[in-house]
Parts: structure tokens; C-alpha cells; sequence
């Protein structure tokens, strides 16, 4: 459904993100049995020393052009009148090829994905089929929607982050917090450890008791017990409005912004809850922005070094979103 050209990252930004999503997969597949522990490989190992009129004549002979056009992904593009670049429509070949150096190197002979996945899988079953007569295999799965029919995608807006340096763990926590009723269920069976029988018996409690279940069991896989612990304290703290929250993710301002006279719009944009000062505006006249739990109806108020107590700010958008703001 991407009707944008990828962005071209640098080869250090793509260094860090293998780094990145190595640390979190390492999370979830922990294991010490030599026959089922990990193996990370990076398909730069092999892709960045391809010679080209040697990859065209012995890969690139397997693939027609004809049926690359009937590719869904490809056709979507092309239906739409909108522009697709030769390396995006390259990719498939591409990823066709780390499957065979994979079932070659690996002796890995099933690949799984989303269902977008599938033309790009498939090209590769039948590129090993064709160039050394094993028998491979692909498994798709749907993509993951809400209940509200939204894509739930690692690059849609409002994308849930598995890196702590991207999304605190509270902001995890509150994501599957505040779920949608109709996603409870499937989402227990889906993103936590529980088993099929342990659900169906707790099914039917309270939706609340529900929620914070499958907060905690999520939030634990990720991030541990202890941070989901915290973020359901956090929680409680933020919505009885009793307290600072000390357990409420924290970030740091200056004093020179206070002294240079800072707004309560700079101020949002600055905890980067919200970035769009429309946004925040219309956030302000609906009375949905706190200053240590008192409602801010002016968009031009100025934050004040009174309002730290003991060096920090509660501040709030909405219900559901709380942090505090420390003077650094």
C-alpha cells in the first residue's frame, strides 16, 4: 500500500539500526540450545561485492519483466500514475537473492513475513527452485490491524517503537493500555506469553482489569517486570492526580528557556507530544493541557520557574498522556 519511494539511509544510519533491532530481537529470542539460539547475518556481506553484469546474467535471467508487473505492490504504483524508481522496483530481485545465498549459506529453506511480502517470497522460492532445484517455502501472515481498521505499521503515524530511546516504557505501557475494547482478546493471544486456556478462563472479567493485564505481560516481555511495574504505578499516580508521578517518564528543559520566557506551545512542541501548534491550540481551547494538574486556557501563558516543584513540572495532555519536566 506504499506509494513512496524509500528513503535512501546513510550506511552508518543503517549500521545503528541493525544494532538497534538486533538488541530488541535478542529480547524475544533468547535460547541457549545451539539448535534453535539466533543467527543474525547482514545481506550486505554478500550484496556489496556483486559484480553487476555477472548478477544480471546468472539472477537476473530467472526473472521476467512480465511478471514482475503483475506484482501487487508494483501494479498499485503504476495504477496510481505515481512514480517507481528502477532500484525500488529492483528490490524484489534483491530480496529474492538473499533467499537463495541464505538457503545456500544456511541451509534456511522457509521464509516468513507479511502478507505485503508475499510476490517478493515467492520470487525467491522460485528463484532457488530454478537455480539449484531445492524446495523452498514461504509463510505470510496478515498485517495486524485495530479494531478501527488502521494499519498497525513500523511506519505509520503513531507508530508503537520497541526502542526505549524512541518510546519510554510508559508510553508503551499506556499503548496497550488504552486499546480498543475489540482488540483485547485477540491481542492476549497475540503479543503475550499467556496460553489459549489461561484467556479464555479471564476472558470475561472486568475490560479495565484486562487491559492492565495485557499492558503489564507486553510491557514485561520488552522491557521487564520492573518497567511495567513502574509504568502501571505511573499510571495510577497520573489519573488520580495526587502526586507528581514519580515513576512518569521525565524529560529535561533549561533554565536560559525559562528565563527566555517560554510559552506553553513552545513548551509542547518541546516534549514533542505534539508538534503541530494548530494542534496544540486546539488542545488548549478543549482544556486538554495540565500544569501540575491545572487546566491551561491561554496559549500564550508563560511557564514560570514557580511552577517547578522541587525542580519538576507535571504536565499533561489529555487522560492518558503524562510526563514530568525537570529544570536542568
Amino acid at each position: 500500500g506504499k506509494d513512496k519511494t524509500r528513503k535512501i539511509l546513510t550506511e552508518k544510519e543503517i549500521d545503528k539500526n541493525i544494532k538497534s533491532i538486533e538488541k530488541i530481537l535478542k529480547k524475544f529470542l533468547k535460547s541457549k540450545n545451539i539448535k534453535t539460539k539466533p543467527i543474525f547475518v547482514n545481506n550486505y556481506s554478500w550484496l556489496k561485492n556483486l559484480n553487476y553484469i555477472s548478477f544480471l546474467r546468472e539472477i537476473g535471467k530467472h526473472f521476467t519483466i512480465n511478471k514482475m508487473l503483475t506484482f501487487e505492490s508494483v501494479k498499485t504504483r503504476l495504477d496510481r500514475e505515481q512514480s517507481l524508481s528502477y532500484m525500488e522496483f529492483n528490490y524484489m530481485i534483491l530480496q529474492a537473492y538473499d533467499f537463495l545465498e541464505l538457503n545456500i549459506k544456511q541451509n534456511c529453506s522457509l521464509q516468513i513475513g507479511g502478507s505485503d511480502q508475499w510476490g517478493n517470497i515467492v520470487n525467491g522460492t522460485e528463484l532457488i527452485k530454478r537455480f539449484s532445484s531445492k524446495q523452498a517455502y514461504g509463510l505470510t501472515t496478515p498485517l495486524i490491524t485495530l479494531a478501527s481498521g488502521a494499519k498497525m505499521g513500523k511506519t505509520e503515524t503513531g507508530a508503537i517503537w520497541l526502542d526505549e530511546n524512541l518510546l519510554s516504557p510508559y508510553d508503551y505501557w499506556q499503548f496497550w493500555r488504552n486499546i480498543d475494547d475489540r482488540d483485547v482478546i485477540k491481542f492476549l493471544k497475540m503479543f503475550t506469553d499467556l496460553n489459549i486456556d489461561e484467556i479464555d478462563k479471564i476472558k470475561n472479567e472486568d475490560i479495565n482489569h484486562l487491559k492492565i493485564r495485557l499492558a503489564n505481560e507486553a510491557t514485561s516481555m520488552l522491557h521487564g517486570k520492573k518497567a511495567a511495574k513502574d509504568s502501571e504505578q505511573a499510571a495510577k499516580e497520573a489519573f488520580s492526580g495526587t502526586s507528581l508521578g514519580s515513576n512518569l517518564p521525565t524529560i529535561k528543559i533549561k533554565k536560559k528557556d525559562i528565563n527566555n520566557k517560554l510559552t506553553i506551545i513552545q513548551l509542547v512542541i518541546l516534549t514533542n507530544l505534539e508538534k503541530s501548534k494548530s494542534e496544540i491550540r486546539r488542545l488548549i481551547k478543549g482544556n486538554a493541557i495540565k500544569l501540575n494538574n491545572e487546566v491551561i486556557t491561554d496559549e500564550k501563558f508563560i511557564i514560570s520557574k514557580e511552577l517547578f516543584q522541587n525542580n519538576y513540572l507535571k504536565f499533561s495532555v489529555g487522560k492518558k498522556r503524562h510526563l514530568k519536566i525537570e529544570l536542568s
